[in-house]
């Protein structure tokens, strides 16, 4: 089965996705680290080259490339099942869990902003007001999954009991 893991930045998906695959003895991908090598440069670099717009469609692309690998776990980026079918692909083609964290964690979480490029440069306050509008935007996509878990204090074993029985 694959399992995607969806959340905002910094709740835990990459951390958390290795050791659930491990556990599971499946691969793990995470989407941001194909991105950089179907395009050969950090995703902060193609970002900023690119534009947004050209990053989510490359984004979707390396998404739909995992169609063939029947059991991994995958580490999307935040905004990935935002756009175009992302998310019904995901919930028709695997088990979709949501990390699930409050603004003022992620804040906490997110103090190497200079490698994502939407908080690039935000102070506290500002990155605080992003994430709550963000999450504004992002929940009705995240409410999709078919699991939510609190991203606090997560390990494996609790997004293992969150899987739905297959």
């Amino acid at each position: 089965m694959k399992i995607f893991l969806i959340g905002f930045m910094g709740c835990g998906k990459s951390r958390k996705g290795k050791e659930l695959a491990a556990r599971l003895n499946y691969p793990f991908v995470d989407t941001d680290n194909e991105i950089v090598t179907a395009t050969g440069m950090p995703v902060t670099d193609y970002f900023a080259l690119h534009g947004q717009a050209a990053f989510r469609q490359i984004e979707s692309n390396v998404l739909k490339t995992l169609a063939d690998v029947p059991d991994m776990v995958i580490a999307t980026g935040g905004g990935l099942p935002c756009f175009f079918d992302n998310m019904e692909w995901m919930n028709a083609n695997g088990c979709t869990i949501y990390i699930k964290m409050e603004p003022a964690a992620l804040v906490t979480r997110l103090h190497n902003r200079d490698k994502r490029p939407l908080i690039k440069g935000m102070n506290d306050t500002e990155l605080l007001e992003f994430i709550h509008s963000k999450l504004a935007e992002r929940e009705t996509y995240y409410n999709q999954a078919h699991a939510t878990v609190e991203g606090l204090n997560l390990d494996a074993a609790k997004i293992l009991e969150n899987l739905p029985a297959q």
